[in-house]
């Protein structure tokens, strides 16, 4: 069960994973060993999958996120380890989720310019049937993170 120091830890690591832990424990009223512990416990309770860097998008030369729409005539299970396995090889496409409604898949694509997408596209198509896809520029980031609300943990 978590308290509110354990929401905070997890919270606060979101901000920032590469926080000093004595920053960390300050800012959460811990000694750095006791703050190091609730860590270490977060990490193998699975509250902390992974630490990771973000990168800028812009420096790293894929400012431009592009929404494919994908509908597809197949949903056996062989058709839906080819389609993620040709997704995963794609390194451009950064999410892909599976859907309820018209659409069966979104797919998030990071390029270098719009006119990229044809050659994901042609990619994906190379490897997966598709019925129909629907793509869809990105024109302005209202809101982007990695973070998720931590008042819902157990």
């Amino acid at each position: 069960m978590l308290d509110e120091r354990d929401r905070k830890i997890l919270d606060l690591l979101q901000i920032d994973a590469g926080i000093s832990v004595s920053d960390l424990a300050g800012r959460v009223a811990l000694s750095v060993s006791a703050c190091s512990r609730r860590i270490q416990r977060l990490e193998d309770d699975g509250y902390i999958a992974r630490r990771i860097a973000v990168l800028d998008r812009g420096r790293m030369g894929v400012p431009t996120t592009v929404y494919a729409l994908v509908k597809t005539a197949h949903h056996s299970d062989e058709w839906i380890e080819i389609f993620r396995k040709a997704v995963s090889d794609i390194p451009e496409i950064v999410e892909a989720h599976r859907l309820t409604g018209n659409y069966d898949y979104i797919l998030k694509v990071v390029l270098p310019r719009v006119e990229h997408y044809d050659v994901v596209y042609k990619a994906i198509v190379r490897k997966v049937e598709l019925f129909d896809v629907s793509a869809s520029i990105s024109m302005e980031v209202l809101k982007s993170g990695t973070g998720v609300p931590v008042r819902y943990a157990q």
